[in-house]
């Protein structure tokens, strides 16, 4: 019975110590204080606004950021270059089903499925749904101890957005809008 006992110890000690203790954590985005602006491009001009995070976090693995979900309200798409009734259309018009369909699809989601680290700085690989449709993007991403920045470039008509796209109307050119659109993010933890 000792030698059992003994045998079962040294069989418990043997693989704790094979195993590999993470510190996981998980950081939440403070999203009143957390900006997401856009910036979209036409021939002749671009317009940039704002948009709204819901909620999100980051992953940590120490302090080495590992992953992280984020969800978009779809509904406060805000243009904030142009005012009054221009304003109010443009603004209309992004909502509609010509761009984000937003009474159907009222969030958009990201999530972070790897991020490679090179400082301070990390190359972030993850997977963005809007309208339904995901598609798989990259970008850097900077993260300080209470923040970080992204820069992302996300095309359109990857998520079936394709109102005035040069790449689908070539008799458009002039009236065109450009398939890519710019989000700068600054995340606050």
């Amino acid at each position: 019975m000792k030698n059992k006992k003994s045998k079962i110890a040294m069989l418990l000690i043997l693989a704790l110590s094979f195993m590999s203790y993470t510190t996981l954590s998980k950081k939440t985005i403070k999203v009143k204080e957390s900006t997401v602006v856009w910036k979209g491009y036409k021939v002749g001009g671009e317009h940039t606004g704002t948009i709204n995070l819901k909620s999100g976090a980051l992953v940590f693995d120490d302090k080495t950021l590992t992953g992280g979900t984020f969800t978009i309200d779809m509904t406060s798409i805000n243009t904030t270059d142009l005012k009054g009734d221009y304003k109010g259309k443009l603004d209309g018009h992004l909502k509609s089903d010509d761009f984000f369909g937003v009474e159907e699809f009222p969030t958009a989601t990201l999530e972070i499925t790897s991020a490679s680290a090179n400082g301070k700085e990390y190359n972030v690989k993850a997977n963005i749904t809007i309208k339904g449709i995901t598609e798989a993007i990259e970008f850097p991403m900077t993260v300080t101890e209470n923040s970080a920045k992204a820069s992302l470039k996300i095309d359109r008509t990857k998520h079936k957005i394709t109102y005035k796209s040069p790449s689908l109307l070539e008799t458009l050119k002039d009236k065109a809008i450009y398939d890519e659109f710019d989000l700068d993010v600054t995340l606050k933890f």
